[in-house]
């Protein structure tokens, strides 16, 4: 089975392109590039947005350290880091249904990890934060918790460990992909000014959802230039709707036309935040990779930040982990690590969901210059 997907599971069909095809498919998009094909950005018919997101001032963003996924390890530093924020009482309140999305990129058949590490350890979230995640919140008294990702089948639970590891939280796994529990999907609003998508469709639990948590990798990504808790909601929309024609086995709706991708797909995961927000970002920066998100876009390296980023705001978390990065979370394209795309950090400023501007986030626990590497973005 050929490796699959840079974005999520179902997202590009790495396994039916050769290296220099894709980085002519990725490498075309231009950061200033109308968006040809697409809806014209102008104003668009209000819709009143089913959610609304949480905007601190200041923003803050908490730091923790774990050496190693050791569930009591990762759970003590875990309390630790969201007691520092206030703890999750005005989040999660008893009786609360919660989507935990984690990040299962790529699918487990024909998938390789940095040698000496497995795929949690490198780029998939590792079971151990999603269990952490999910026994502080039911702590907080949530009446169901459910741990969800568009996989590309349902073994890639059981492959990366999640099944064991969930064992006794009471949460439940979902593949976004599929209705189920339900019969048919919602159909969920953006609000207005809308940029690609005025509504998506979704699995229901996320329209009944009380919170939506995500939970993902530290990493960087080879369009977006980075994968954090707002680009990981890309993973919440049934891959089947959102393909330009049928059978294209990705999102390629996503990403429009090649011209476009780099001023389109970053507008796309704003219209994704804007219609189900994240309440709560956790980022595992336990153990990484840089260079890529995946091993199907090659120059991937294992690494070992030995951190957790936290914060009620995912704009802010995402900063404070693309500054633990090395990077400027105010870095615009092309400049690292945005190299193929308009960072998206930026426009979520522009509509007001939060700030990208370290100055303006006050960040608590570890250091940022006692934490910080040089990542390698993705060539």
């Amino acid at each position: 089975m050929s490796p699959r997907c840079h974005h999520h599971s179902r997202c590009f069909p790495c396994g039916r392109l050769s290296r220099r095809g894709f980085l002519k498919f990725a490498g075309a998009a231009t950061g200033g590039a109308v968006l040809s094909g697409c809806r014209p950005l102008t104003p668009a018919p209000a819709i009143t947005p089913s959610f609304t997101p949480r905007i601190e001032t200041p923003a803050r963003v908490a730091i923790t350290r774990a050496a190693t996924y050791d569930p009591a390890l990762v759970r003590a530093q875990t309390e630790q880091l969201f007691d520092s924020l206030g703890g999750i009482g005005d989040v999660v309140r008893p009786g609360d249904k919660v989507v935990v999305k984690v990040n299962l990129v790529g699918g487990a058949a024909g998938n390789t990890p940095p040698p000496g590490t497995t795929a949690p350890e490198s780029y998939v979230t590792h079971p151990a934060v999603a269990r952490a995640m999910c026994e502080l919140l039911r702590d907080a008294g949530a009446k169901e918790i459910t741990v969800a990702d568009s996989v590309w089948s349902r073994s890639d639970f059981e492959a990366w460990g999640y099944p064991a590891m969930l064992k006794g939280t009471g949460a439940a796994l979902i593949d976004l992909n599929r209705p189920g529990p339900y019969a048919d999907y919602a159909t969920v609003p953006v609000g207005k000014d809308w940029f690609i998508y005025e509504t998506f469709r979704f699995n229901r639990l996320l329209e009944e959802a009380d919170a939506l948590i995500s939970v993902t990798k530290m990493k960087c990504h080879y369009l977006l230039g980075i994968t954090q808790s707002m680009k990981n909601l890309i993973g919440l929309a049934p891959f089947q709707f959102y393909e330009l024609k049928p059978g294209d086995g990705y999102r390629t709706g996503f990403h429009g036309k090649e011209t476009e991708t780099g001023t389109r797909l970053p507008r796309v995961v704003m219209d994704l935040n804007r219609a189900r927000p994240v309440n709560l970002s956790l980022i595992d920066g336990i153990r990484t990779v840089d260079g890529s998100e995946g091993p199907w876009n090659g120059n991937l390296h294992a690494l070992s930040p030995g951190i957790l980023i936290g914060g009620k705001n995912p704009v802010a978390a995402d900063s404070v982990a693309v500054a633990a990065m090395g990077f400027d979370p105010e870095a615009e394209y092309p400049n690292p690590p945005f190299l193929r795309a308009e960072n998206h950090l930026a426009i979520a400023r522009a509509l007001g969901l939060g700030t990208n501007r370290l100055g303006e986030i006050e960040i608590l626990g570890a250091a940022l210059e006692d934490i910080k590497m040089n990542f390698q973005p993705a060539w």
